[in-house]
């Protein structure tokens, strides 16, 4: 199974017993084919004022807005609920492993009250 990385981040002294998960992916799927000759999953391509080739747009922002996001209400001492940072790396439209991985998980997680999955979709290229 690829890995799941679990961070937590305790809640801060005076915060309400709130549990919150966030979700995000690290991976840089699909692996396939490009879309156009020449342009593959691992081969960035800058063809006129376009990057091509995963993780140039996929959702790889998860962790770093969510520990801002944490760093930016410590920096102003407002209080901050326990924290659950949950990566995935395996491709999140399948993720035939997931499941088991947050059993194994479970423990760790907690049982969250929130959950924000930091994910999007693009439905076409317009």
């Amino acid at each position: 199974m690829t890995p799941l990385i679990v961070y937590i981040v305790e809640k801060s002294e005076g915060a309400s017993d709130t549990e919150i998960m966030f979700y995000g992916h690290l991976d840089k799927q699909p692996w396939m084919e490009g879309w156009l000759e020449g342009l593959g999953p691992t081969t960035p391509v800058i063809r006129g004022d376009y990057l091509y080739g995963r993780g140039g747009g996929d959702d790889g922002y998860s962790p770093f807005s969510t520990m801002l996001a944490i760093k930016n209400a410590q920096l102003q001492r407002i209080p901050h609920p326990r924290c659950a940072l949950v990566l995935e790396t395996e491709e999140e439209s399948g993720s035939p492993n997931l499941i088991g991985l947050l059993n194994i998980a479970k423990d760790f997680i907690g049982n969250p009250d929130y959950l924000f999955c930091l994910d999007s979709g693009a439905f076409d290229y317009n």
